[in-house]
């Protein structure tokens, strides 16, 4: 079972609902099991973190990265975050917003290629 952080639910349901442009449109792309029958949540609480987008099936994250994540503390939480979650045996694949509307056809083959 994954570790689960009951105070970050409320705020897991707020992100669901206020998604990110790029975040609904990869979305739109990953959800119903559209690739290769694998299922995708949304915003999922694992630990003391909130994940843009969850495959168990697969053990991927997707995260979808704004500015903030490119340099200085961003960089060095995002290490910390992603050895947290390497350590519970999950691949992480990140992509910038723009890159999520400029090549969306990449992106999807990298995901394709992990799962």
């Amino acid at each position: 079972m994954l570790p689960f952080n009951k105070q970050l639910k409320q705020r897991s349901r707020e992100l669901r609902k206020n998604m990110t442009d790029s975040e609904r449109f990869l979305w739109a792309k990953i959800r119903r099991k559209q690739i290769n029958g694998y299922q995708f949540y949304r915003q999922k609480n694992i630990g003391n973190y909130i994940v843009d987008f969850y495959c168990p099936a697969a053990k991927l994250i997707i995260e979808i990265d704004g500015g903030q994540h490119y340099h200085g503390q961003g960089l060095e939480k995002d290490e910390i975050r992603d050895n947290f979650l390497g350590r519970l045996g999950f691949k992480v694949l990140r992509f910038s917003g723009r890159e999520i509307f400029t090549n969306i056809d990449g992106v999807l083959h990298k995901i394709y290629g992990r799962l």
